[in-house]
């Protein structure tokens, strides 16, 4: 007996192509594309899935998309996360061994206050990194920012402080210097006041205006859905960045004019080394930023503040933890005198 058909039917997955030139009855079957999926046999069309919904890989039905979004349980978050606590332990011990050998010379050269309000805020940076790791939710899109600005400029503005006041304190050592008045921790509070309370209003405005919030991307990605946080306003977010690359910036050529002074004790030469990693790690972080997606983005981020945070740390309180266990003679108060 003659077959009505010269082409085999379709199978789920596929769909009828029609051949041009031939009967109806005859057509190819093509298989549906990413996205697509067909659950019957000789189906005309294939059927889109939602949004949220890729296909399988015989695309006969549809299946929930994969989240993307750094969680601790992934290795590059476990790892970042674990770097972070290690930080924020190895700051605290600093913190504990300057607090005991608080009236010591090497402590009270340079503002001991101003150092442990320093230490305080590089604990911090470590800590807010926390905020980035994980399901974001809205509440951590809204402070993971705004935390790590705040937290940020007091750790700069101190460094800036702390610079000024060696310059300060060398002028006033001139005969007839008029920066007498200005030695003191005064002038330091102050400046890292000042500089706080700047990118405090930066941050007031953006979350009035345009503040982040929680964000489902399902088309840049067509195997996965991207959890993150949308910033709200990209213009605000880089304003924090450029506000804070000027106060490191300022840091370094205070630093740089301040690093050949008499003093054995002076942090000039360590905060410059510390500022210029702190610039090239911030200059690379833009691009980097820019050209990145998903869990790759927010991984940047966090290595950005830990890398510029642990040259602050290893910079400025290494060269100090060495005198105080490894060369204790040079840190008496003859020394000192005797080397100024």
């Amino acid at each position: 007996m003659p077959r009505s058909l010269c082409s085999e039917p379709c199978s789920p997955g596929y769909r009828k192509s029609k051949i041009e030139g031939e009967p109806p009855c005859c057509y190819d079957c093509v298989q549906c594309g990413d996205g697509e999926m067909s659950n019957t046999t000789d189906a005309g069309t294939c059927v889109q899935c939602p949004k949220d919904q890729k296909s399988n890989r015989q695309k006969t039905d549809c299946v929930p998309k994969a989240l993307n979004y750094l969680s601790y349980m992934d290795t590059l978050g476990a790892s970042l996360a674990s770097a972070a606590i290690i930080l924020f332990i190895t700051a605290s011990v600093v913190m504990g061994i300057f607090v005991k050998y608080w009236e010591t010379p090497i402590v009270r050269a340079n503002n001991q206050n101003l150092s442990c309000l320093l230490l305080t805020s590089l604990m911090l940076c470590f800590l807010c990194t926390l905020l980035f790791i994980g399901r974001p939710t809205q509440i951590c899109c809204l402070l993971r920012q705004v935390t790590f600005g705040i937290v940020f400029t007091i750790s700069v503005s101190s460094v800036l402080a702390k610079t000024l006041t060696v310059i300060i304190a060398f002028n006033a050592t001139k005969p007839g210097s008029k920066a007498t008045r200005y030695v003191g921790t005064q002038l330091s509070i102050f400046i890292v006041f000042a500089c706080s309370l700047g990118v405090t209003l930066i941050c007031i405005v953006w979350m009035a205006s345009s503040p982040p919030y929680r964000e489902t991307d399902t088309s840049s990605e067509t195997d996965t859905i991207i959890l993150l946080c949308n910033e709200g306003s990209v213009t605000f977010f880089f304003c924090i960045i450029g506000y804070i690359g000027t106060l490191a910036l300022l840091s370094f050529i205070a630093a740089f004019l301040a690093k050949d002074f008499p003093d054995r004790f002076n942090e000039a030469k360590n905060i410059t080394f510390s500022m210029l990693g702190f610039c090239s790690v911030w200059g690379a972080f833009v691009p980097a930023y820019l050209s990145s997606k998903g869990s790759r983005m927010v991984a940047v981020e966090i290595f950005a503040i830990l890398s510029s945070s642990a040259g602050l740390l290893i910079c400025i309180f290494a060269p100090k933890c060495y005198i105080i266990f490894l060369r204790p003679e040079l840190n008496i108060r003859e020394t000192v005198v005797k080397r100024s």
